[in-house]
């Protein structure tokens, strides 16, 4: 059996930022730090900084004055910094610069009188967020059907923002349907799906016939891996999505050649190391690293802990 381990994956610019944005906390303002939300989804991570220090909580209620609260990566609603001035929070502000990119072109788009079309997915947090700038004026639209029958009060001032860990294809789907019935669509400036999650599925889709088997690494709250799991398995083979390697089936590798291995924007190496260890012990005999794009973004830190 042969692994064909796929680059580029696991940490994206914008989870490492997060991840390191706590533990700078954590060593300037000692513990506890407290994060709304996981800042990432990714419960080895998530552990990882409990056992460091931090705090997470879904309430802020639960925080105590004077605290530092750190929001996550997958962005916030104006109505949550206002509910941490209100607790008497210091909030340090860890969304992805990508994410705050669709936050800031919904705002703009709220302020021309736009409705706005976001394609996601309903219940995730990050969808909440952006929802959360302009809730009397934003629809979610999760496919093609139901792009096909969403309502806009005025059909020649509506725009498009995009959940930026989607599938391309799916979105790209979705955004056709909608160009098609709304002609006059506005359009962000610049694609909403981020680099790194268009990357990752680019590598998985280099590999298309190459492998009897998917494994992606990722939490399954994490909807980059879910979207990976998702592209791999539409190739016509199995695809599994696993935290780590207690996971890992045996049956699942009876007379599979070739396996591909990718991770979540979230997944930390570690989580592949000892994924790609077990398929050893299973008898995997060579593992390749398989090269894609090159990735070279960073992010500032948060002034708060620079």
């Amino acid at each position: 059996m042969k692994v064909l381990l796929c680059r580029p994956r696991g940490f994206c610019a914008g989870v490492e930022r997060a991840i390191e944005t706590v533990e700078r906390a954590l060593v300037k303002y000692g513990r506890p730090v407290y994060v709304r939300h996981e800042i990432v989804h990714n419960q080895v991570v998530v552990q990882d900084l409990v056992q460091k220090g931090a705090i997470f909580v879904d309430d802020l209620a639960r925080v105590p004055a004077g605290s530092h609260v750190i929001f996550s990566a997958h962005g916030v609603a104006p109505a949550v910094f206002a509910e941490a001035e209100r607790h008497r929070l210091h909030a340090i502000d860890a969304t992805c610069p990508l994410v705050t990119k669709v936050h800031v072109e919904a705002r703009r788009f709220a302020a021309r009188d736009h409705t706005i079309l976001l394609i996601g997915h309903r219940d995730h947090v990050e969808v909440e967020g952006v929802v959360g700038e302009a809730p009397e004026r934003t629809l979610v639209v999760a496919t093609p059907e139901q792009a096909e029958t969403v309502q806009v009060p005025d059909p020649s001032r509506v725009a498009v923002l995009t959940q930026t860990t989607l599938s391309v294809d799916e979105a790209s789907r979705v955004m056709a349907v909608l160009k098609r019935r709304f002609p006059a669509l506005a359009t962000p400036r610049k694609e909403d799906i981020c680099y790194a999650t268009t990357n990752r599925q680019m590598a998985v889709k280099g590999l298309r016939g190459a492998v009897d088997l998917w494994l992606v690494i990722g939490d399954r709250m994490s909807s980059n891996s879910n979207r990976l799991r998702e592209l791999g398995a539409d190739s016509g083979v199995p695809a599994h999505l696993v935290l780590g390697a207690a996971e890992l089936r045996r049956e699942w590798f009876h007379g599979v050649r070739r396996v591909g291995i990718t991770s979540g924007a979230s997944t930390p190496e570690s989580s592949v190391r000892a994924v790609v260890a077990r398929l050893r012990e299973l008898g995997a005999q060579s593992v390749e690293e398989v090269d894609g794009i090159p990735e070279t973004v960073e992010f500032s830190l948060p002034h708060e802990v620079r």
